[in-house]
């Protein structure tokens, strides 16, 4: 197998576990969602841990407690993830699976607008159809659902933010998956001991499974960014923004198909503008994709006939 075909595989095995996670946090009810989300914060602490000193690779601490400004990005960073997670497993356990779903579709889309107004970047037209499609549909799920569909614009927010500080803090992802969750670590041991003094606590009390489940969140969480790694240094951008669909498609798919929440025609034909606005944008990245390699071919036909310097 070459090593970008083992890229995809990577890729799709990533995005499909992160399309099945809302089964996966389902079963962690009657837990509440911050204490499922203090946790997958503990718990992927721990198996970062691990992983880090079997890779004996604990060198990046003495770089980051140097800068303090990578210090300060990967705070915000936290906070970020933090909401995006929390959000998320609100989402889930409050039956709106397809709202989280159309988190992600439109996360694509808001990049580009934080491309706009945070790096200055000029848009080519179609992506500003895509965008404008995009807030269209926006709109009409709002008229549907009688409000801001807050949930998926706030997944797509947070996460859209928190690439954009990843992008520029460069951390490779365990150790910043680590770090991330160090800082979130601390309120989370707080949370919980808070929540088992009074009582409250629903981990260890539930049954067997449920307690394994929790205490796998750390593991379900690092795997699938660990396999996206292994997927984004062999797998072009191209394919890489392709298979990103492929999460929201099955989540979509679990919330209908298994769980049964409404879909109606307004809804139907709200993620129907999403979906258009992708298919330009996916579109206009191919072609742009494309023309790139194009103009790198001929520069560098161009200077294989430039004569040779004396």
């Amino acid at each position: 197998m070459s090593d970008e075909r083992r890229g995809y595989l990577y890729g799709l095995t990533a995005y499909v576990i992160w399309g099945f996670f809302p089964i996966y946090f389902k079963l962690l009810r009657p837990s509440p969602p911050l204490e499922i989300l203090a946790h997958r914060v503990l718990w992927s602490v721990v198996f970062v841990a691990l992983l880090l000193t079997v890779m004996r690779n604990w060198r990046f601490l003495g770089r980051l407690l140097r800068t303090p400004r990578l210090l300060g990005g990967i705070a915000l960073a936290s906070v970020l993830i933090g909401v995006n997670w929390g959000t998320y497993i609100y989402g889930v356990n409050s039956s709106r699976v397809v709202e989280t779903a159309l988190g992600y579709f439109i996360t694509p889309l808001l990049v580009i607008l934080l491309g706009v107004t945070v790096l200055r970047e000029r848009l080519r037209a179609l992506q500003w159809v895509a965008v404008g499609i995009g807030v269209l549909a926006v709109a009409i799920l709002t008229v549907d659902y009688g409000r801001l569909p807050y949930i998926a614009l706030t997944l797509a927010a947070s996460f859209g933010c928190y690439g954009l500080i990843k992008k520029r803090m460069s951390l490779p992802p365990a150790e910043g998956l680590f770090v991330e969750s160090a800082v979130l670590a601390l309120p989370a041991l707080a949370f919980l001991t808070w929540l088992n003094l009074s009582g409250e606590a629903e981990f260890g009390h539930v049954s067997a499974l449920h307690t394994v489940l929790m205490l796998f969140a750390g593991v379900a969480t690092a795997v699938p960014l660990l396999l996206f790694a292994a997927a984004a240094n062999r797998v072009p951008l191209v394919g890489l923004g392709i298979l990103q669909y492929v999460a929201p498609i099955l989540q979509l798919a679990v919330g209908l198909l298994i769980y049964h929440e409404p879909m109606p025609p307004a809804r139907l034909a709200g993620f129907g503008l999403v979906w258009l606005a992708l298919m330009i944008f996916t579109a206009d990245g191919i072609r742009g994709a494309r023309a790139t390699a194009r103009n790198r071919a001929a520069a560098v036909r161009e200077a294989a006939t430039l004569p040779a310097r004396p």
